[in-house]
């Protein structure tokens, strides 16, 4: 599905990943969660995520202002996700703003 975004500018995150085997029944639980709360955070305009068989991911999340997209990375439901994230879930990330 593709995000519908208004006319730029507008902000994308844009999150690489490389997952590993482990707990793909709490990942994909934590990740709907996140898409939920995402959606509830003032500027959120949409997602696109993506997962090959090999395990990299790209999701973009879209913010109407970078104050926006900063404001959603200090959440602290999410900062807990990213913790979970960085110790169970991937091998390797990145995360860049555009």
């Amino acid at each position: 599905m593709f995000a519908s975004t208004p006319e730029p500018p507008y902000v994308a995150v844009i999150f690489t990943s490389r997952r590993t085997p482990v707990d793909d029944v709490g990942y994909a639980a934590m990740a709907d969660e996140m898409d939920r709360l995402a959606q509830q955070q003032a500027g959120y305009l949409g997602i696109e995520s993506a997962r090959g068989a090999d395990g990299l991911g790209i999701t973009v999340s879209y913010w109407a202002t970078e104050a926006d997209a900063v404001a959603w990375r200090e959440v602290a439901a999410h900062r807990g996700a990213q913790q979970l994230g960085i110790e169970r879930w991937y091998e390797a990330y990145s995360v860049r703003v555009a």
